[in-house]
């Protein structure tokens, strides 16, 4: 099998948990995850069927959406409600919603985080995680990320016994966002201890809620033999890419990673962007322009080497 799942992660799983699990279900070993989700965070989560692989990497910069909750009033270790609280601000009284709405407003666009120390971001070839375990500390990282959307979808609603406040969020991100950090920095503008308290991710790399499958599912349909109706094929990732199809001459030379012209590749110049070869509506490898040689354009990645048989996801 080649392909992709769009699988809904439980939540009380890991991402390798998953793929570790589909591979006692489907009887195979190649099989990867695209954009880590924590145990506790449930959504979707791309899988990588055999060739599928491959793409894993092409994938990685799509946004991502988020749906959760933000609770101000106390922080901890993890930003999230699991972890040990060590920071609390009691609300006496609640922020209004035009205070709200423009702290989180103030996030909307390349804005720069610290991540967390609970996080697999490396320092020094160690994960910050494994500092966090040990009580060590270290300088962590800046990164620039990208919120395209980020908005309060209820109420807000202060908990006068507890003194905290809290309300529902969506957000849209790119690459490398962590939205723990989201809400803490937003808790941070507005003066207070804050952390997520909810989070499930609604899109990833393209593939949506209403696409996703549990883990169940995929068990009845390899047992009913109804893969097909559930694995996506390759291209489903390569949908963002410019493409060019090819004839058969040329694909006896994409087939054996071949450097050629764009001209060669019956482009009309030289793509500044990896382009996507198309060959029998299969997507047979991807290619990009070589510095080292005028109008050259050389493999990036060979996607297949023989055409595979056409099904109903084709």
């Amino acid at each position: 099998m080649d392909g992709i799942l769009a699988l809904w992660k439980e939540r009380g799983m890991t991402s390798h948990d998953c793929v570790f699990k589909l591979r006692k279900i489907l009887h195979m070993k190649k099989i990867g995850h695209g954009g880590t989700l924590d145990p506790e965070v449930d959504g979707v989560l791309p899988i990588f069927l055999g060739k599928g692989t491959k793409v894993i990497e092409f994938l990685q910069d799509n946004g991502k959406v988020y749906e959760g909750e933000i609770t101000l009033g106390y922080a901890t270790a993890t930003e999230d409600r699991y972890g040990e609280v060590i920071a609390e601000t009691p609300l006496m009284q609640p922020f209004t919603i035009a205070e709200i709405d423009r702290a989180m407003a103030d996030f909307v666009g390349e804005i720069t985080q610290v991540p967390p120390m609970y996080s697999a971001v490396k320092v020094k070839g160690r994960k910050l995680y494994e500092y966090a375990r040990a009580g060590e500390s270290v300088e962590r990282p800046k990164r620039q990320v990208s919120i395209t959307e980020f908005q309060r979808t209820s109420e807000p609603i202060w908990n006068q016994q507890e003194q905290t406040q809290s309300w529902r969020f969506r957000v849209v991100c790119g690459k490398g966002t962590y939205v723990r950090t989201l809400a803490v920095d937003t808790g941070a503008s507005l003066g207070v201890a804050a952390c997520m308290t909810d989070l499930t991710r609604l899109a990833s790399g393209g593939f949506t809620k209403e696409q996703a499958v549990t883990l169940a599912q995929v068990a009845e349909a390899f047992e009913t033999g109804k893969m097909t109706e559930i694995l996506l094929p390759v291209e489903a990732a390569l949908k963002d890419f410019s493409s060019v199809t090819i004839d058969e001459r040329t694909w006896q030379r994409v087939k054996n990673g071949s450097r050629m012209s764009y001209q060669e590749l019956g482009l009309s110049q030289l793509p500044l962007q990896p382009v996507a070869v198309y060959y029998q509506g299969q997507a047979v490898s991807l290619y990009q322009a070589n510095s080292k040689e005028k109008d050259g354009m050389k493999p990036l990645k060979v996607l297949r080497t023989e055409l595979e048989p056409k099904n109903g996801n084709y």
